[in-house]
């Protein structure tokens, strides 16, 4: 049977907490104060704990420190517990090395879920046999020769970051602090011309990376990312992300690979722009926006006309005169931002 060590100072919230836990046939463990907790953990070594962020005495981010630099408890898989008010610092606590959180309020699911994750992840580390427990935290010692070495490296190890839609990831001019890649969700990237037009300079789906505006140097972000959905993504810093491809020279061919498939995006779209016909235009960008949203191109998408006008480059009012026409032809269906592809075909010999 495994320990759960419970630090939470909401009396009520804990004893329920712990009764969901006991009935889930784990044994528990629960500490009032982060301080209670740290010696608790150090004394009882549990197999996994539970941590609220906001507590006196010694608070979540401070327990985790004081664990992390024991030898005892270093290895102990860490989970935060955070208030949805507190979601601007959850980055503060994956960074210091938790590895994972949950929001409050959380389901049963929520809960169990997340610690069963966590345990199974151990102990499939442990049952491998062929990585020690300090290479299991030192993950750049571990080659990653493919694109997909890099992903499932981001999926592990990453620190794990939600936006919730329209919400800012970054804006133009800040520091390129992490490289992400997208668990769950879409993504836009997008500059602001002198005349405070939008230009729609990428858009990111499932499995994308994005970020990188450099790999291996901390400069200024060179456009402004934002949620189109719910959005959760996984980073990595870029002074680890540069220690990677120091020691796995295989992956920076992939990485090139993925910058020259970019590029060539990139001259399509400016040809797309500077050649294509209205129509044509407004249905390849449909087409685009379907594919970064949903996973089918008939499923409705959500969009605002001046996002779809800036991706095709055209006016908004011309864009509008094009949908309408595609509505017309029985191409589309439109109500507000809802958008939902009739005949994909005759969508697709458009575009």
């Amino acid at each position: 049977m495994k320990t759960v060590l419970l630090i939470e100072d909401d009396i009520v919230l804990r004893e329920n907490t712990a009764e969901l836990l006991e009935l889930s046939g784990y044994t528990v463990l629960y500490a009032s104060n982060g301080k209670t907790g740290v010696a608790l953990a150090k004394k009882e070594r549990p197999d996994i704990i539970i941590c609220d962020i906001m507590m006196p005495e010694l608070d979540g981010y401070s327990a985790l420190k004081i664990l992390s630099n024991n030898k005892a408890t270093k290895y102990i898989p860490f989970i935060f517990l955070s208030a949805k008010s507190e979601r601007s610092d959850v980055r503060k606590g994956m960074n210091l090395g938790a590895d994972d959180y949950i929001t409050k309020p959380f389901t049963e699911d929520d809960l169990i879920s997340a610690i069963e994750s966590r345990l199974a992840k151990v102990s499939i580390l442990q049952e491998l046999n062929t990585l020690t427990k300090s290479e299991i935290l030192q993950p750049n010692q571990t080659e990653l020769k493919t694109l997909n070495d890099l992903k499932n490296f981001f999926d592990d190890y990453g620190d794990e970051f939600m936006f919730n839609k329209e919400d800012v990831i970054y804006h133009e001019d800040d520091h390129s602090n992490y490289i992400y890649l997208i668990n769950q969700g879409a993504v836009k990237c997008y500059r602001i011309d002198g005349h405070g037009k939008e230009l729609v300079t990428a858009l990111y789906k499932e499995d994308d990376l994005f970020g990188y505006t450099s790999f291996t140097q901390n400069i200024p972000h060179k456009e402004t990312a934002t949620a189109l959905t719910n959005t959760k993504l996984v980073g990595i810093s870029i002074i680890d992300f540069s220690d990677i491809l120091d020691k796995n020279h295989k992956v920076v061919l992939e990485l090139i690979e993925l910058l020259t498939h970019d590029l060539s995006n990139v001259k399509e779209q400016l040809l797309q722009m500077a050649y294509g016909t209205v129509n044509k235009k407004t249905a390849t960008t449909i087409l685009k926006f379907a594919e970064k949203i949903n996973r089918k191109p008939e499923d409705p998408i959500k969009i605002s006309r001046n996002d779809l006008a800036s991706v095709a480059g055209i006016a908004s009012e011309t864009l509008i005169r094009a949908l309408t026409e595609f509505k017309k032809q029985g191409i589309i269906k439109a109500e507000g931002r809802n958008i939902k592809v009739i005949d994909i075909e005759k969508l697709k010999s458009i575009s």
